[in-house]
């Protein structure tokens, strides 16, 4: 594996890799560091599929609108790098925030909708960092495809827009969330939760579960009273939105009958640490 910090290292090296082999296809697993199964679950889709990988560690600060959140994020640079030696990844990208923003990056993306409902709401500013930095990457890897995890679920239809609108020769694959054995969703954040607090977060998912057996006999506004009225019974947790939304559109639903993927999207504080996750609803209104 060939840990690379600069730009120029990174577009060299895959120079390289790309004369060597003029047929190889090259997958991207963009991400944040402090790595767990979850992200190795996307490095080893990446790895069945594409003969080149590139593992990018980046905390991105054009992405966080809490300067107290970005300060906090995990951390773990060594862990990650004997991670993803282990996982045979070909290139782990490791820059500085000098290295990928040299200069300001002013761009600003339009998504519309996509990007103004659920955390384009409560994140303003977030997704348009999140399009600065993917696009960056795809522009510096040029992969042929990337992976992202289906915890991001507003994301991952983010990018998919910002490929379509940059017409970026790029598949995007999603893939399924990865949890602990409680259930709870992984996430670099959970390294932040307390030990009490460990304790109770799985209690998202366990209410998620649990809302399945509403449908259909409750509509999506019942659904989601419910979720959202047992979360907040307990002292350490504070739901700041629960939604209901089409899969493609992320429309907020009336009825089940509007929508062939009905998502359930939502973000929980426990104590202070802001967790997210989502369920899909299609199988239960079979």
């Amino acid at each position: 594996m060939k840990v690379i910090t600069t730009v120029a290292a990174l577009q060299q090296e895959l120079s390289k890799l790309r004369q060597e082999n003029p047929s190889a296809h090259v997958g991207l697993v963009p991400t944040m560091g402090a790595l767990h199964a979850g992200h190795l679950s996307l490095v080893a889709a990446a790895r069945k599929q594409y003969d080149i990988v590139v593992v990018s560690v980046f905390v991105n600060p054009t992405q966080f609108n809490n300067p107290e959140d970005l300060r906090t994020y995990p951390r773990k640079p060594e862990e990650d790098l004997a991670r993803l030696s282990d996982a045979q990844v070909d290139i782990a990208f490791l820059p500085t925030v000098e290295e990928m923003y040299p200069e300001a990056d002013t761009r600003q993306f339009d998504f519309g909708f996509l990007g103004e409902t659920m955390e384009g709401a409560h994140r303003p500013g977030h997704f348009n960092g999140v399009a600065q930095i993917v696009s960056k990457l795809f522009m510096l890897v040029q992969p042929d495809g990337a992976f992202f995890g289906e915890k991001d679920f507003q994301q991952i239809a983010i990018v998919r827009e910002m490929v379509r609108q940059l017409a970026l020769p790029v598949e995007i694959h999603s893939c399924p969330i990865i949890r602990e054995a409680d259930g709870l969703a992984l996430s670099s954040r959970n390294l932040l939760l307390t030990s009490e607090q460990r304790d109770v977060a799985p209690r998202i998912h366990d209410t998620l579960v649990a809302s399945l057996e509403l449908v259909p006999e409750h509509s999506p506004r019942e659904v989601v009273d419910f979720v959202v009225s047992r979360l907040a019974e307990h002292p350490l947790l504070r739901p700041e939105y629960y939604q209901i939304v089409d899969g493609k559109t992320l429309r907020p639903l009336e009825s089940w009958s509007d929508s062939s993927d009905p998502v359930g999207c939502i973000v929980c504080y426990c104590g202070e640490v802001r967790l997210i996750d989502n369920i899909h609803y299609k199988t239960s209104a079979k």
